[in-house]
């Protein structure tokens, strides 16, 4: 209720600011013509290009160019571990953007959303994460309550509190606890901000020292091309240092210091680096008034001269090894100071001023390992220049301290993988759609509990061993092909197969022995491919027993598959298989119609094994078995693939994989989940641009099937590709409607690794060994 209250408190803030942070925003605008450009992100619009089919994606939130710099190596190492995971870093400036995008190559760059729900909803709805990464100290309440609330793995990495902040933290403990509970982990710099962080009011179990990943920068290369190469080619044999990320407080301009020193130092060359953008232009009057000799990077009208204004983003990190000396900025005005290890890691002396406060474990190391040059003020600048370029062993003491911390990268990358590897969120559509179908599925829910526990009352077995295959969820897991396979392994005990029958026309109950030829309205589809595709007895009807019961009396069955019977608990069974599918494995969290869970996931504990179909296709399929474990800890889990086997056309022949043009296609479906096959028609390089997509079962009439064929050939499409079960659906009429056009259906089979064990699992439960 606390927490409830608190944030509460805090939307009502937000919402009474509102119209200051639009004219905030106005104001960024005006002062800045590219910041209107960013507010379709801001306000969480992403492209819909980027809607993910499944959860699985990490997006990780770096405010600016130092937080994208430390993130780099973090991000490659996830990469490595996952490489089918679709990765997104969210920025907060223009600047960070710009490196982002320049560094951080097949990674999804967008603007971190305005902390409001609603911009904080749209993005999670498109990104689908299962992992929110947040570096350092950016801590939105909104969205870490979103991310937690839908399931997220949250975490805080490079975890850092200022000297300056620290005493805001401790007196609003009260508010940050109720924020930083939310988090699963939170990986600090050193201990010393571990305890900074429980001080905020982070659960001290959640806390741990992890290391600082700005020890694992990793250089960039200055780019051949650059103009700066051709600033240093010129007078070659000159010293250069450079004053980067210079800055200013109100009181101190840091350049003004740094050109003044530049006037002492005969014979040396000063690359100027302002921190940020919008000075470029006021350090270029500064130098233009100094009396030096001075170029801009973006004109260079003077390669020969004393000092380069660099005023370009990204370049810095690549300029570092053609110095003999760095000043590093920020430290000289009251700014907390910036980043010494980049430097440091291409062995350069290091001069910072007095304030370093954002980066004290980093001082404190390089100053006990004496690889830190501090002076007091900016008259000491010149000669600190000097002194530092006559110590012959200040770069590699530096070089040294820098190496020594070096790990973080690694050991965050760990602790991120288990939280990755441990969560699957839920799915949370928009108001107010959401809470009216919440009320539905609270009835859904009643109605399935009293539905369970009527049907456990009349359970009743069949004189032979039952196997059920069935799944958890509404919509297309793959059951009809693994079903198949299973048939097909237990021949020779006589297997046949109970189903209802979806989508037939008739009622009562049929019995299929051998070789019957019945449409499909009389036995539903799913019927229709098992009477296609194996030379098992099948019995129809929405009574398992009985249907099972006339099964046997007509054929000497050794045991019976029961289709799609997770929730026919009325008939006892000796082995539950339940099917989740791995691209949308627990129906987005929620029961239907709120989602697609057909009963509550506490259901799982029924299980006997899972089978994760489409496990190949997942990011993350760990996760899902986490999820598993955690209802049913016992239940042995197995993995399977869909295979395409064949194309076969309406004159029945069979046609290879491949035959099949890259173009010239339009194809249809009607499955649960129609991606999948979109995605094996990819898989198989097929550019079918034009594909339509209808219900579940649905049954294709003349008019349908004319529609698609005068489609195809208005667009000169040469055949229509669809499914097996599609193709049992198709009007008896289709081939003459679609004439002069070829019709090709998939045929597909499902390759399940450990198949031996589970087979082996189902013999013992069915007492076949």
């Amino acid at each position: 209720m606390r927490r409830k209250t608190i944030f509460f408190l805090y939307r009502l803030v937000q919402t009474l600011l509102f119209p200051l942070i639009l004219l905030y925003l106005l104001y960024r605008g005006i002062r800045d013509c590219r910041y209107p450009g960013t507010l379709r992100e801001r306000f969480g619009g992403l492209p819909l290009s980027w809607q993910t089919t499944a959860s699985g994606s990490i997006w990780l939130h770096a405010v600016s160019v130092g937080e994208v710099i430390a993130a780099i190596p973090l991000i490659d190492e996830l990469r490595k571990r996952n490489p089918a995971t679709r990765f997104f870093v969210s920025v907060s400036t223009l600047t960070g953007r710009e490196t982002a995008e320049s560094r951080l190559a097949g990674v999804k760059i967008f603007y971190a959303p305005l902390d409001f729900v609603w911009c904080v909803r749209r993005v999670l709805r498109c990104l689908q994460p299962s992992l929110v990464v947040v570096m350092e100290t950016e801590i939105w309440p909104n969205l870490f309550r979103e991310a937690r609330r839908i399931g997220c793995g949250l975490a805080i990495v490079n975890g850092r509190i200022s000297d300056r902040a620290l005493p805001r933290y401790r007196r609003h403990a009260w508010f940050f606890s109720a924020v930083l509970g939310l988090c699963d982990r939170i990986l600090t710099q050193s201990d010393e901000m571990r305890e900074r962080f429980i001080a905020a009011g982070a659960p001290a179990n959640n806390v741990e020292a992890a290391g600082n990943l700005k020890y694992d920068f990793k250089p960039r290369e200055l780019a051949a091309e650059s103009p700066v190469r051709s600033f240093l080619r010129q007078r070659a044999g000159a010293p250069v240092w450079i004053a980067a990320s210079t800055s200013e407080d109100g009181r101190i301009e840091e350049e003004d210091a740094v050109i003044t020193a530049q006037r002492a130092l005969a014979g040396w060359r000063l690359i100027l680096v302002p921190r940020k953008p919008e000075r470029f232009d006021a350090v270029a009057q500064k130098l233009a008034s100094s009396g030096l000799r001075w170029t801009r990077r973006s004109m260079l009208n003077d390669p020969a001269a004393d000092a380069l204004l660099l005023d370009s983003i990204g370049e810095l990190s690549g300029i570092f090894p053609l110095a003999q000396v760095v000043f590093m900025g920020g430290t000289l005005a009251e700014k907390g100071g910036h980043n010494i290890l980049e430097p440091a890691l291409f062995g350069k002396p290091v001069i910072a001023g007095p304030h370093l406060e954002n980066f004290r474990d980093i001082e404190a190391h390089f100053e006990k390992h004496n690889a830190l040059l501090r002076i007091g003020d900016g008259g000491e600048l010149a000669e600190a220049v000097t002194r530092a370029a006559a110590d012959a062993g200040f770069g590699q003491r530096a070089l040294a301290a820098a190496e020594m911390e070096r790990g973080a990268t690694a050991r965050t990358a760990h602790a991120l993988q288990k939280l990755y590897d441990s969560r699957y969120p839920e799915e949370r559509r928009p108001q107010p759609a959401w809470f009216f179908l919440w009320c539905f599925a609270k009835i859904w829910q009643a109605g399935g509990a009293w539905d369970r526990r009527s049907k456990r009352m009349r359970m009743r077995a069949l004189p032979v061993p039952v196997v059920s295959v069935g799944n958890i969820t509404a919509g297309g897991t793959g059951k009809t092909p693994v079903t198949i396979e299973l048939l097909e392994e237990f021949e020779s005990v006589r297997a046949a197969l109970v189903t209802r029958g979806h989508g037939r026309g008739s009622s009562g109950i049929l019995v299929l022995t051998g070789n019957e030829q019945l449409p499909v309205d009389l036995t539903g589809d799913e019927a229709q491919l098992y009477m296609r595709q194996s030379n098992a007895a099948i019995a129809i009807g929405a009574d398992r027993y009985e249907a099972g019961s006339r099964l046997l009396s007509s054929v000497p069955a050794g045991m019976i598959f029961l289709d799609d019977g997770f929730q026919h608990i009325q008939l006892r069974r000796n082995f539950d298989l339940v099917l989740i599918d791995s691209l949308h494995p627990f129906g987005g969290g929620h029961l239907i119609p709120q989602g697609r869970l057909r009963e509550p996931l506490e259901g799982l504990a029924r299980a006997s094994a899972f089978l994760l179909t489409r496990a190949d296709e997942c990011p993350n399929p760990q996760a899902i078995e986490s999820v598993l474990r955690s209802y049913h800890p016992r239940a042995p889990i197995f993995r399977s693939r869909v295979a395409a086997r064949r194309w076969t056309n309406q004159q029945g022949d069979h046609v290879d994989l491949r035959s099949i043009p890259s173009d010239g296609s339009v194809a249809f479906c009607g499955l649960g989940n129609p991606k999948t096959f979109w995605r094996t028609l990819d898989q198989l390089g097929i550019d079918s641009a034009h594909r339509f997509h209808y219900g579940d079962h649905h049954r294709y009439s003349p008019l349908e099937i004319r529609r698609l064929a005068r489609y195809a050939i208005s667009h000169g499409g040469e055949r229509l590709l669809t499914t097996a079960k599609d193709a049992v659906n198709l009007c008896p009429e289709f081939a003459s409607i679609i004439h002069p056009l070829q019709i090709y259906w998939l045929e597909i089979t499902v390759e399940i690794e450990q198949r031996a064990e589970l087979i082996g699992l189902i013999r013992n439960a069915a007492g076949l060994t």
